[in-house]
């Protein structure tokens, strides 16, 4: 199911395909219009997670996925692309924190949760794998008809509604009504643990940094391509790019085990994050072929990260609010991105393509923004207990 849910065909054309029928500050809007539909489902889908049971939880993401890709494909104008967001939002919301869980309470009925790490990892290559695929072929698709990558998307989300159908859902006892403990005061509790907090805010800022080169990069691509006259392959390059740039995530995290191992893991979180700063650092500084290669690092810091914060992270859960909490994280993550988009949008062109000025004050805006958190961040950890594996003072 996992490998159905990122076939995500259009994720290296979007930009370009909203390009075509908007201006560049109505497509950077479209994403801030994304993240913050996400939040208006986040936390009620992680509550309904906890208190209705991941499997259904699921079904709804995909059913939301199938009606945004029917919108996209029939869109022709900003309202009908906002109405595709929020659909695309509310699918990302459903499956957000309720699939972790679900993997992390399978592992727990079996008496098997020191094993979530590793199989955080099986799951995250899966994830890219299925996105690789689908960059280079959805750029292809888009060179033969902009559209198609969208078509094929929502072919994608009724094979993951036909697999999450059939999940096992071990949240839930078909003879035993689930718990209805209150949830308020756990996640209370959860916010007063300084291992926790951290993470919270670590995966906060990344979620951002994670996302500025895939809003950005398209543009990025197209203005370089430009220069070497080839601005008409951007659909084909920007496929190519994405897949490779997941091949890229995927090699990583056969890697990541080991660097977390020697490194520990406060260290690997933080070199992971100022791996996400630099990269907006080179591509503000640099805008030619050699930078497209740098995009290819786009994920590399996700897979040093995300599946280690989430094995750290659940075990540290109660039963009953675990997809609330996830959903809050990813709430707090959404909201701060959505905030940074809009200021974003606000010093970029409102009429056609982006300026490379412009692209350039944006990105070294979050290079600035991101070093002075990643300092803060490395003040604090040294100050918790973070990583189980090592004694305090020394994470």
């Amino acid at each position: 199911m996992k490998f159905a849910q990122n076939l995500l065909f259009w994720q290296a054309t979007w930009f370009l395909f909203l390009q075509d029928t908007l201006s560049a500050a109505e497509a950077v809007l479209l994403y801030a219009v994304y993240d913050i539909c996400t939040t208006v489902f986040e936390v009620p889908s992680g509550y309904m997670s906890d208190r209705i049971g991941r499997r259904v939880t699921l079904v709804a993401s995909s059913v939301a996925g199938i009606i945004a890709m029917v919108c996209f494909t029939m869109g022709d104008s900003f309202a009908v692309f906002v109405l595709a967001q929020l659909f695309l939002g509310a699918s990302a919301a459903f499956a957000s924190g309720t699939d972790s869980s679900l993997l992390y309470e399978s592992l727990a009925a079996e008496g098997r949760e020191d094993e979530v790490e590793r199989y955080e990892l099986r799951l995250w290559r899966f994830t890219f794998a299925a996105l690789m695929v689908s960059a280079v072929t959805g750029g292809i698709m888009a060179r033969a008809l902009p559209v198609l990558p969208f078509v094929m998307s929502g072919a994608a989300f009724v094979a993951m509604l036909a697999l999450a159908s059939q999940l096992r859902d071990s949240s839930i006892d078909p003879e035993t009504p689930p718990v209805r403990a209150a949830i308020g005061p756990a996640i209370a509790a959860a916010f007063r643990n300084p291992v926790l907090l951290w993470l919270f805010a670590l995966s906060v800022v990344m979620y951002g940094f994670s996302h500025v080169p895939f809003v950005f990069g398209q543009p990025f691509i197209l203005k370089t391509l430009e220069q070497v006259g080839l601005s008409g392959e951007a659909p084909l390059v920007s496929g190519a790019v994405s897949a490779t740039m997941m091949a890229v995530s995927v090699a990583a995290s056969f890697a990541a085990p080991a660097i977390r191992r020697h490194a520990g893991l406060a260290a690997t979180l933080l070199i992971a994050f100022a791996m996400q700063v630099l990269l907006c650092a080179v591509l503000a500084f640099n805008q030619s072929l050699f930078a497209i290669g740098i995009l290819l690092l786009r994920m590399v810091p996700d897979s040093l990260s995300r599946p280690f914060i989430l094995a750290r992270t659940q075990p540290l859960l109660t039963d009953g609010m675990r997809a609330t909490y996830l959903s809050i994280q990813s709430f707090a993550g959404r909201i701060a991105f959505a905030a940074s988009l809009w200021f974003a949008s606000r010093n970029v062109s409102d009429v056609g393509e982006m300026p490379v000025a412009d692209l350039v004050l944006v990105l070294w805006g979050f290079a600035i923004v991101g070093a002075v958190l990643w300092l803060a961040l490395a003040i604090w950890v040294r100050r918790i207990p973070l990583d189980p594996r090592q004694p305090r003072g020394h994470s």
